[in-house]
């Protein structure tokens, strides 16, 4: 039965669910090494929207990643390319040539050639807006729709939380869909960014531990042990070298790359390196650390990457019933608004 909560739901989601083609406005935030072929299409199977992360994958590596999540299935999915991958041109055209419907632009400000190669080849297209500034100089670029993401979120963050980006730039933006992102666990939240005028949200930490993600047992068992205050942003040691800060639980990893850039600095300071190396060491030091983790399982001295709402992470869980439990916190907020009872939602495959 369809309730009348479950509709509010439905129109308050509407713009997102007809942007994305799906039947849930939530997208999968794309983790690199996570966010593969297995988890992204189980998303999209339960009626969200899988991204997958390129990270730092070669043309020939994600063409494969591509082929596999269409084996898995029919369901529309999305592709995330960093705007500084060397090959960014060559991943744009793998993407064309594989017929992936949306591409999400990520880690800095997109060129307008890029974003029109896109969109002259059916492509939709989705960028990140950290402040109001660049959301309009993004939508000016021909960005289809944007995605604000605070600073509670995990991996590469901005100074700024979500619930102020969420009022500074949901009542300006009104053109385009947005998507929130960043500390997003619970369907109440994602009720109260629909609320303000959101399309649709953005979740990554709270997938890290569907059964369906490749993850290593020991970084979803991490994951699970971990409260939202051990998720904490890494510290930039001198301003000469700039690091996006990166939240991530904190370990001998995290400590390590404090140290590590201490080193690099003085080897800096002595003449032994250039500026340029220097920073490129210092920027390079979390790709294997990642892998570490994620793949690898070591915990202590690889880079858990993690949100703030890692602490409502509190077990493994088919994807599906993931889904399941933020519509069904949704559609009970609303429920409970009007003095009747919640009932349990459940989803078969997507939102009826």
């Amino acid at each position: 039965m369809i309730t009348e909560a479950r509709r509010q739901l439905k129109n308050l989601w509407q713009r997102g669910t007809e942007f994305l083609g799906t039947e849930l406005a939530i997208l999968g935030g794309a983790m690199t090494w996570v966010s593969e072929r297995h988890l992204v299409a189980a998303i999209s199977n339960g009626g969200g929207f899988g991204v997958l992360a390129c990270g730092a994958m070669t043309p020939d590596l994600l063409r494969a990643e591509i082929t596999g999540t269409f084996a898995l299935t029919k369901k529309p999915f999305g592709v995330n390319l960093i705007t500084m991958h060397p090959q960014l041109d060559e991943l744009v055209q793998v993407c064309i040539a594989g017929k992936v419907s949306h591409v999400v632009l990520a880690g800095g400000i997109p060129t307008a050639a890029t974003i029109r190669a896109l969109k002259e080849a059916g492509v939709k297209v989705l960028c990140f807006a950290p402040a109001l500034v660049l959301a309009k100089k993004l939508l000016k670029l021909g960005a289809d729709a944007l995605i604000i993401e605070g600073a509670e979120a995990g991996g590469h963050i901005g100074p700024v939380s979500t619930s102020v980006l969420a009022q500074e730039i949901l009542p300006a933006v009104q053109n385009v869909p947005v998507f929130v992102a960043g500390g997003i666990g619970r369907g109440e939240a994602i009720l109260a960014y629909l609320e303000m005028g959101a399309s649709g949200v953005q979740l990554g930490t709270r997938f890290v531990c569907a059964m369906e993600s490749i993850a290593h047992p020991h970084f979803k068992r991490a994951f699970i042990r971990a409260a939202a205050r051990d998720a904490m942003p890494s510290v930039q040691i001198d301003p000469r070298f700039p690091v996006i800060p990166v939240r991530a639980l904190a370990n001998d990893g995290t400590r390590r790359f404090t140290e590590m850039q201490r080193e690099v600095i003085e080897r800096f300071n002595r003449g032994e390196v250039s500026q340029k190396d220097a920073q490129l060491e210092i920027e390079h030091y979390w790709a294997g650390a990642l892998r570490r983790a994620v793949i690898e399982g070591d915990v202590e001295n690889g880079s858990l990457m993690a949100g703030q709402s890692v602490g409502m992470v509190t077990a493994e869980q088919p994807t599906q019933e993931i889904l399941n439990e933020l519509v069904t916190q949704a559609v009970a907020a609303l429920t409970a608004r009007h003095g009747r009872p919640s009932s349990i939602v459940k989803l078969s495959g997507a939102a009826e």
